[in-house]
């Protein structure tokens, strides 16, 4: 099954299915590090991190990058989860000095061949760091997110920002949307295997559930990478089939999907022991078929 293809040349994707929250004040990091998984007392200034943010049960509101400036945090995010999230996450800043705000900062990606040399003549760095008006994160060799105050205005070609989601798909990274919400733990989603979770921080909303599904083995589902043929329209929150002998029973959601020329590359959350030669489809579509494709890092509990 051919992968989404990776650019020729460094490439601008304007990324419009984010949104960004800035907590300012003194007491910014503090009050985040009692909310969310990742932690947040570790960074300085020019490091960032993924992270989630639970209810009391360790359910996720949602996940997010997280950027450390330096006089404010920012936490990007899928645009469709604020509304839940948001109020959840300023619940209980009254009783802290932080403000907690959307923002209208530009959110954008670069990706291509030679990505990498384009950034350090651009902004002189290597790894993620500052730049003059933001932040830049290198998620992956010749891929880097941006954020930044001002429009940059790069002189780079410029594609659509399906694709940079399509690539985050094969390196088995989650995006949340709404119809998530509430759904999954972090460890269902990998975010143990991709940095987002800190198991030694100390209490934060939902930590309990958090560290019983390490210690305990209570987690018994894992996010996947798929890839295969369909031809119906793919979208988060779609059920997705697995085919036992004759029959097809329920194994799990579409968590984002990437689509062309027929061809499907889906991360969806399933069965942590799903057998690597299992097949699937999609409900909706019984003539659709699905395979799991290996993923890029280890799952560890």
């Amino acid at each position: 099954m051919q992968a989404p293809v990776f650019p020729a040349e460094p490439t601008q994707f304007p990324l419009t299915d984010l949104a960004l929250v800035r907590l300012t004040g003194e007491e910014r990091a503090k009050y985040l590090q009692g909310q969310v998984t990742c932690d947040v007392n570790a960074l300085a200034p020019g490091q960032s991190t993924l992270g989630g943010h639970c209810d009391a049960k360790g359910k996720l509101w949602g996940d997010f990058r997280l950027y450390c400036l330096q006089e404010s945090l920012l936490l990007q995010t899928r645009a469709s989860l604020l509304a839940r999230q948001l109020p959840e996450l300023k619940k209980f800043a009254v009783f802290a000095r932080v403000d907690i705000q959307p923002c209208d900062w530009t959110s954008l990606a670069i990706a291509g061949t030679g990505t990498d040399a384009w950034i350090a003549t651009e902004f002189g760095l290597s790894d993620t760091g500052l730049t003059p008006s933001g932040m830049a994160a290198r998620v992956a060799p010749d891929r880097w997110l941006l954020v930044s105050e001002q429009d940059p205005a790069l002189a780079l070609p410029q594609a659509s920002q399906d694709l940079w989601w399509a690539l985050d798909i094969a390196a088995g990274i989650p995006h949340l949307e709404a119809v998530h919400q509430g759904e999954y733990i972090p460890q269902m989603i990998n975010l143990q295997a991709l940095g987002g979770i800190s198991f030694t921080k100390g209490c934060y909303m939902g930590q309990e559930t958090v560290a019983r599904a390490k210690y305990r083995g209570a987690s018994n589902r894992a996010l996947f990478v798929l890839a295969g043929e369909a031809s119906a329209t793919v979208a988060s929150g779609d059920t997705l089939e697995r085919q036992l002998g004759e029959h097809w029973r329920r194994s799990g959601l579409v968590l984002n999907a990437w689509q062309q020329d027929g061809q499907v590359w889906l991360t969806a959350v399933l069965p942590k022991d799903t057998e690597a030669d299992a097949l699937f489809r999609l409900k909706q579509e019984e003539g659709s078929r699905l395979h799991l494709q290996p993923l890029p890092y280890a799952l560890d509990d």
